[in-house]
């Protein structure tokens, strides 16, 4: 992986369905251009403690809003450092309240407007947003 590389960190559990169809849409958008080879996917399961503890370092998810993606890249040290979002107070039509405001990332919207669903245009957004930063 070159330091150029950026991280999508998603952040599930391994019995969650939803988990397992963002990894699948994530996994399947990764394969195509204009993502493939600039992006690396690290699987971080909330039922483990190395999960777990990944989750806390965020410091921006809330734990009833998973799964979650937010994207960083490596640091000097090797740990990851996540992008910041680039407009926190602006709207963003696409994600919606699913957008994060700290880092640039999204989480569950299990309201009744986002009814529980990542949409592969709310991950090819967050990616575009990420490019951006390279």
């Amino acid at each position: 992986m070159s330091k150029d590389t950026l991280i999508v960190h998603v952040f599930g559990k391994h019995t969650c369905a939803k988990c397992a169809m963002l990894n699948k849409r994530l996994d399947e958008i990764l394969t195509k251009q204009p993502w493939a080879g600039h992006f690396v996917k690290v699987y971080n399961d909330l039922e483990t403690e190395d999960g777990l503890l990944n989750f806390c370092l965020a410091q921006c998810l809330n734990p009833n809003r998973v799964p979650a993606m937010v994207v960083a890249k490596i640091a000097a040290d090797g740990s990851a450092d996540y992008l910041p979002n680039p407009d926190p107070e602006g709207k963003d039509e696409i994600c919606k309240r699913s957008r994060l405001y700290t880092y640039l990332g999204i989480q569950t919207d299990y309201s009744a407007e986002g009814k529980g669903i990542i949409t592969p245009q709310m991950i090819q957004h967050v990616l575009d947003l990420a490019m951006e930063y390279k």
